[in-house]
């Protein structure tokens, strides 16, 4: 049923992939039920929903890619494909009891903060809501990102990005363009070539590919999962170690010297064409782009029906796609695995803070935040994933749940003072993002010699948190008010007495 009504509650949550799902069993948790997850989709998911490509999956291990209070004993294999995560979340929500908050269909076209009433008026496709706290749960891996080719809009076949696979393409036996060699087509090309009649693979830059299969984890080894949590637990606890000890080499880029040694191993056993081979060795340090695990990719692309092109794009034709060396390649299908609007997010041209400017405006082509979460001028906003909060080495729930624990810290403060609104000083702002670009100097991903989506317009890293999770965790461990400028209810208005 359409909802046109205007509701009044006490926290909206924007977004229904992993980070709002888990801010709402949160707030159950916390006795709080005044709330709404505001989904702009048909379903939760997000990401997980959104992404159904061929061959979709983790790269981070299954054990460590669950909630820690929800852990899920039966990953069947080692790094979980995509319809088993979508599970995993819809499982999790129907067992905390949050689908009744969720909205969907209900994509939010503005949400301003109004100083007369204190408190954010949000406008969504079916209905308006107001709010006393905003909690943006958009994610940085939304909106899928499509290069702005001459001549795209020209092209007669089926285009889609990865993010929006087209199931009803039959891709058998067409001549097939993929652009990018990212996370995506890392996995779904392996899965199309056998089928296609052709694959052109347009490469702006190769990416550093290290070895890594996807085991099944055999029934038995679940049933002890199921029936020992402390085991379970175990290994959560060791492979969160072992990826924590992946960050030295993004702190450190010449540590990384000795894992490329094993990457380019990897593509000299797997790629005999020298030709080919000179293509896919990046000239950059391992680490500044993501890092990629396969062991398909590689054979996938030395197959006779494949080619990795190298020259460019210089226009799309109705027909195919001309490289930049003036070669037409002919082509039915155009498949963009081109990644997201991660540090232009839409989502920071439609809030607008206490002076009616956009978070867009304000940040200026580079995001910033306090520990990633609060900006000054944006009163009770707070962003789960926001700011310098990514990582490329460990698990990103680690991440949500170290804000969704600060997040309730700083909601009982608000509560129990009575607090009308909160959001960072200058000073502690300032200070924050001092810190997180001291940190980043001299990493791999300023350093490494790439560009990636790491890195923002004005050459900042504003994607990744530069530090340990261990660190992080810390850094949020306590809820520390004087980092915030706080505001006490209005007085009531003075009654003047009647005289009879």
């Amino acid at each position: 049923m359409l909802q046109t009504d205007r509701r009044d509650v006490q926290i909206a949550i924007a977004g229904a992939g992993l980070s709002g799902l888990g801010m709402a069993i949160a707030l159950r948790e916390e006795g709080i039920d005044d709330f709404v997850v505001l989904e702009r989709a048909g379903a939760l998911g997000g990401t997980w929903r959104d992404n159904t490509y061929p061959g979709c999956a983790c790269d981070i291990a299954s054990v460590l890619y669950s909630y820690t209070d929800a852990p899920n004993p039966g990953w069947s294999r080692a790094f979980a494909h995509q319809p088993e995560i979508w599970a995993y979340m819809r499982e999790v929500a129907d067992r905390h009891g949050v689908a009744s908050h969720m909205r969907f269909e209900h994509e939010i076209t503005d949400a301003a903060w109004s100083n007369e009433a204190d408190r954010w008026e949000i406008t969504t496709s079916r209905g308006d809501y107001t709010a006393a706290i905003l909690v943006s749960a958009t994610g940085a891996l939304a909106d899928p990102s499509i290069p702005d080719l001459p001549g795209l809009d020209r092209f007669a076949g089926a285009i889609f990005h990865s993010a929006r696979w087209d199931h009803d393409q039959d891709l058998t036996g067409c001549r097939v363009a993929v652009v990018g060699t990212g996370a995506s087509a890392i996995q779904f090309v392996p899965e199309i070539q056998p089928q296609v009649g052709h694959l052109d693979l347009f490469q702006r830059t190769p990416p550093w590919v290290l070895p890594r299969g996807n085991p099944p984890i055999p029934k038995s080894w679940q049933r002890r999962f199921a029936r020992h949590p402390r085991l379970l637990s175990l290994m959560r606890r060791s492979v969160f170690s072992l990826y924590e000890s992946f960050h030295v080499g993004f702190k450190h880029p010449a540590v990384m010297k000795l894992v490329e040694r094993r990457a380019r191993a990897h593509i000299a056993k797997q790629v005999a064409d020298p030709v080919l081979r000179a293509k896919l060795i990046p000239d950059y340090r391992l680490g500044c782009k993501r890092i990629l695990g396969s062991n398909t990719w590689y054979p996938a692309l030395s197959q006779e029906n494949v080619d990795v092109v190298t020259a460019g794009i210089s226009e799309v034709t109705p027909t195919g796609i001309v490289d930049a060396d003036g070669i037409h390649h002919e082509v039915d299908t155009i498949i963009f695995g081109t990644g997201f609007h991660v540090t232009d997010m839409p989502f920071a041209d439609r809030v607008r803070g206490r002076d009616g400017h956009t978070l867009a405006e304000h940040w200026q082509g580079s995001p910033k935040a306090h520990l990633g979460m609060a900006v000054r001028g944006f009163p009770n906003l707070f962003m789960l994933l926001g700011p310098n909060t990514g990582l490329g080495h460990n698990s990103v729930l680690l991440m949500i749940e170290a804000q969704i624990v600060y997040l309730k810290r700083a909601l009982r403060y608000r509560r129990d003072h009575g607090l009308r609104a909160l959001e960072p000083t200058p000073a502690a702002q300032a200070a924050y993002v001092e810190d997180v670009d001291r940190g980043t100097s001299g990493s791999v991903w300023t350093g490494g010699g790439c560009l990636s989506w790491y890195v923002d317009d004005t050459g900042r890293n504003s994607t990744l948190w530069p530090g340990s999770v261990r660190e992080y965790q810390r850094r949020l461990a306590r809820f520390e008010i004087g980092d915030y400028t706080t505001e006490l209810p209005r007085p009531l208005p003075r009654r003047e007495p009647v005289l009879v």
